[in-house]
């Protein structure tokens, strides 16, 4: 499944870097705020890149209900995710800084979500409640 939300989200973070932001970045020199913005949204790509590959790999372990209940909290967890950030980020609203703070938490939370979809999919012998 391709995460849509993510995806139009990430792009919306990109084009508030700046208009040159198809060039890459050296993110370990970044000096200025559009430098890292635009390194905040490259970071952020590579969490969704890992992601939806991690979603696709557990997801392809389930029975086709289970895919469906994946699927139902996979979608939540997206709203929950870019509701949370824009609140967290909200303080930085209308700032050059904004886009930076708003990637870097969807950066982490995709981390974290991905941490988790990768416990799901290991499961322990005699763990009951593993889905596959």
């Amino acid at each position: 499944m391709k995460f849509l939300l993510i995806a139009s989200l990430a792009l919306s973070v990109s084009a508030l870097v700046i208009p040159g932001a198809a060039r890459a970045a050296d993110c370990a020199n970044a000096t200025t705020q559009a430098a890292m913005n635009q390194c905040a949204a490259q970071e952020l790509e590579r969490e969704d890149k890992k992601i939806n590959a991690s979603y696709k790999e557990l997801r392809s372990k389930l029975a086709p209900e289970q895919q469906n209940q994946l699927k139902e909290v996979q979608l939540a967890w997206i709203k929950y995710k870019d509701l949370a950030c824009k609140y967290e980020a909200g303080g930085a609203e209308g700032g050059s800084v904004y886009p930076m703070v708003l990637a870097s938490c969807l950066a982490q939370k995709t981390r974290q979500r991905n941490a988790e979809l990768a416990a799901m999919g290991k499961c322990e012998e005699g763990d009951v409640s593993c889905r596959r």
